[in-house]
Order: structure tokens, then sequence, then C-alpha cells
């Protein structure tokens, strides 16, 4: 059983007055949740407030989907954009965010001067990725989401989910390949 089997039930138990149903929830979605809506706004509190918006939508809705992990997303995703528009930036004048921000683990110097190099290398092949390109990479290598799961978020046919990851890949793949050359 996934945990998209067992949301629907807590969501409704929560409703119900169920705290414990809300803490569960709560643990299963959050840190995702603050993690995808920092990618876009770079900011925790209102990365932190995204979350409790889409909370708050899931709980003023009257459905809840089979798919409830995509549709939350969907609705952080809007959210968020909403946010960037609202602050006066539009999509198409800056770039979303690479999502680079990874903590360390504690390692050697060494290990953390190759790691930043990589990271540094990562970072400006990503940068140069189109908005659509790395918001498709971060939701399916960021998030894990399935072409379904994406498709429902960016409310595409899951065909053109599977092209556009694929050549978003491609473009990756050459860069890095050129950058070694």
């Amino acid at each position: 059983m996934t945990q998209d089997d067992l949301t629907p039930s807590l969501v409704q138990s929560l409703r119900a007055g169920d705290g414990g149903a809300g803490e569960l929830l709560d643990r299963l979605y959050r840190e995702a949740l603050v993690r995808f809506a920092w990618g876009y706004v770079q900011d925790a509190q209102e990365a932190e407030d995204v979350a409790q918006e889409v909370f708050c939508k899931v709980m003023e809705s009257d459905l809840v989907p089979d798919y409830f992990r995509a549709w939350v997303y969907r609705i952080a995703r809007n959210l968020c954009l909403n946010r960037l528009r609202s602050r006066g930036r539009k999509r198409d004048r800056e770039r979303l965010a690479t999502g680079m921000d990874v903590a360390r683990a504690t390692a050697g110097a060494l290990t953390h001067l190759v790691d930043e190099e990589r990271r540094a290398r990562l970072a400006q092949q990503l940068a140069r990725l189109g908005d659509d390109e790395r918001e498709i990479l971060r939701l399916r290598y960021a998030e894990d989401l399935s072409r379904a799961e994406m498709a429902e978020v960016l409310e595409l046919d899951e065909s053109v989910v599977k092209s556009r990851l694929y050549e978003a890949v491609k473009v990756l793949r050459r860069a890095s390949l050129n950058d070694q050359a």
C-alpha cells in the first residue's frame, strides 16, 4: 500500500476531527512540499507558507482525487507561480532556481572540494536549461514523481512529459560531455 492509497482515508479522518491523521498527513507530505516550493520561491519561510496553504486547500476541497500526491504538487506549483507573479517576477524574464542548495555531508576536505566542483558544473548545466526543462527534471529526480504524476502536476499528456523528460536529460548529458571535453 502506498501513501497515495492511505491519503483519502487520512483526509477523511482529519475532517472528522482526528488530529493524529493530520499529524501523519503532515509527516508524509510537508517536507517534500516545502522542498518543492523552495525550488520556486527561494525563501524558507515562504516555502513553509506555501506548504501550509496546500494543506488548507486540501481541507477546503470537497473531493480527494485518486492521485493525491500529484494533486498536492500541482496545488503547490500553482501557489508558487502565483506568488512569483505577485512579486512582479515573470517566468519568461526570471529563471527558476536550479535547486542546488544541498546540505553538505560530513566528509574530508578533498571530498568536499570534488563534490563542490561537481555541484557547480551541474548548476551551470542546469542554469543553461530552460525553466520547463529544469522543472521537469526537478519533478522527476528531486521529487521522484512518476511520469503519470508529473503529467497531473503539469497538466500535460503523459506522452508530452515523457518526450520533454527525454529531451531535458539528453540536453543535460550533452552539456556534461561538452564540459568534460
